[in-house]
């Protein structure tokens, strides 16, 4: 069970503390065209439950939306969406022809910012998304690349490290620490020991990992397992029995030993047929004491494997 710091973000963190944003409450409701309004370029959500969509379809066909959309205006009766893509989506399968929206002066870097925390608060949540909706929440802070961002935070815990001493002095550390602080229920060291690593995951496990069909900790398990082959297998098994972390780690242990074993078993075989190939070139045959002994050997050898 993944620690308290180490849970989905779940507080709803401040826009206006986390923007300095003067004219956050400059806003208008007003009800839209869904035609009128359009995805942005860059979308910090990527992964869709179906269930869970389909959830919301049936919600708001019977309720309407509840939570209106956040979009920002970009001329000629034209808007971008900042906030609520899963009730744009439900509302354009559903077949709504207008979607009451909060309209909000924003630039393209205020827009992207807020999507990116908005995105971070959502209570379905899973690791992946979480941890790359934190890079590049950094990044956009920073204003440099997530590999700039995954290498400063490595270097801030070499840091730590070295000088047994939690004062970090750089002004990207500040940054980094803030934002962290702002976000709130993750420190950054936990972020750096327990996420980063994440992302170097085998793709097929980081994949059901997006999709929220195994959880963290025994997505890490498996990643443990080498061969490709035996680990897609043990993956697939895992979801399709709901294996529990502790029955995935002794199926492992299964996994080892029978390699073991199995080496173990090859190299017997490779002995004995070692051994022959110098018994056909030996001079043995000609010596009538060794040829006794081997006439024992092989008689011990048939009698072993008659049994």
């Amino acid at each position: 069970m993944p620690s308290k710091n180490d849970q989905p973000y779940k507080g709803k963190a401040n826009l206006n503390v986390l923007f300095g944003d003067d004219e956050a409450d400059e806003s208008l409701e007003k009800v839209l065209s869904i035609d009128s309004i359009k995805l942005p370029a860059s979308q910090p959500r990527r992964y869709f439950d179906a269930q869970a969509m389909q959830s919301l379809v049936e919600s708001i066909k019977a309720d309407g939306i509840l939570q209106p959309l956040l979009v920002r205006p970009l001329g000629n009766n034209l808007y971008e969406l900042i906030a609520g893509e899963r009730r744009y989506r439900a509302a354009r399968e559903i077949g709504l022809k207008e979607v009451p929206v909060t309209i909000r002066e924003l630039t393209e870097q205020q827009a992207l910012h807020i999507a990116l925390v908005e995105n971070l608060q959502r209570e379905d949540l899973n690791p992946v998304e979480e941890t790359e909706g934190i890079l590049e929440l950094l990044s956009h802070h920073l204003e440099c690349s997530t590999d700039d961002v995954s290498k400063l935070l490595y270097r801030m815990q070499n840091d730590v490290q070295r000088t047994n001493d939690n004062v970090i002095i750089q002004p990207e550390a500040e940054t980094v620490i803030k934002v962290f602080e702002q976000l709130g229920k993750m420190g950054w060291e936990s972020f750096v020991s327990n996420r980063l690593s994440l992302l170097k995951l085998p793709e097929d496990i980081l994949e059901k990992l997006s999709e929220g069909k195994i959880e963290y900790t025994k997505a890490r398990a498996i990643a443990k397992v080498k061969d490709e082959k035996t680990r897609k297998d043990l993956l697939e098994t895992a979801i399709l029995e709901n294996l529990s972390l502790t029955q995935i780690k002794e199926r492992i242990a299964a996994l080892k030993t029978g390699t073991t074993e199995e080496k173990a078993e090859s190299g017997l075989k490779n002995q004995i047929k070692e051994a022959l190939t110098k018994a056909n070139k030996s001079k043995v045959w000609n010596d009538p004491k060794k040829q006794k002994r081997l006439q024992k050997i092989l008689t011990d050898l048939e009698a072993l494997l008659v049994t």
